[in-house]
């Protein structure tokens, strides 16, 4: 009688802390995806941008092709990288990442050269859209940082007790981060030298 006691107040102490993990887990899990969906919607409002930005710089004469072109192939395979909310794991999370990477640095070179041009510089629509580019890429970092802070919490839920009992019992995994990237903490080298 005394054992059968212990095994049901075992048994209920366990499902009330599995119950608590679990429900934070939900929260957590449900707290990400909205700082995912956040994200999401910055790098998207950088993508949109674009089109307008190539269209206004065409106009400059003899801006550089390749540079153009370079911009376009990187929007293109940036919009191309969509991640499911319920599968952010790390490798996907580095996918994405480097997509909107390679964008980012087509963008930085765009811009770099577009000082070789005064009539562009000059340009107020052109100005209007760096000025929009340099908010969303403001907002990219604020919802990338969030992101990470929901990631953290949710993955310190996973990994702590009670919530890895339930992690375990009901499938949740910990969520990837996104890093910087190497070098990041150095400036740029900037040179508006001659155009070539």
């Amino acid at each position: 009688m005394k054992k059968t006691l212990n095994f049901m107040l075992l048994l209920v102490a366990t499902a009330s802390l599995s119950s608590c993990g679990y429900n934070n887990l939900v929260s957590g899990d449900e707290n990400t995806k909205g700082k995912w969906a956040q994200v999401e919607n910055q790098y998207q409002r950088r993508a949109d941008l674009i089109p307008n930005l190539v269209n206004t710089v065409k106009g400059a004469a003899d801006f550089e092709k390749g540079t153009l072109e370079a911009v376009i192939q990187a929007r293109a395979s940036a919009t191309q990288i969509k991640l499911d909310a319920n599968d952010l794991s790390e490798e996907n999370i580095k996918k994405f990442e480097a997509a909107q990477s390679q964008l980012s640095g087509a963008l930085s070179r765009l811009m770099m050269v577009s000082e070789n041009y005064p009539t562009l510089k000059a340009n107020e629509g052109f100005k209007a859209l760096q000025d929009q580019l340099e908010g969303t890429e403001n907002r990219i970092t604020v919802a990338r940082g969030d992101f990470n802070e929901a990631v953290q919490g949710y993955n310190g839920d996973c990994r702590s007790f009670p919530g890895v009992i339930s992690a375990k019992m009901f499938g949740f995994k910990t969520k990837g981060y996104f890093e910087s990237k190497a070098g990041s903490d150095t400036p740029p080298t900037v040179d508006f030298g001659t155009k070539k």
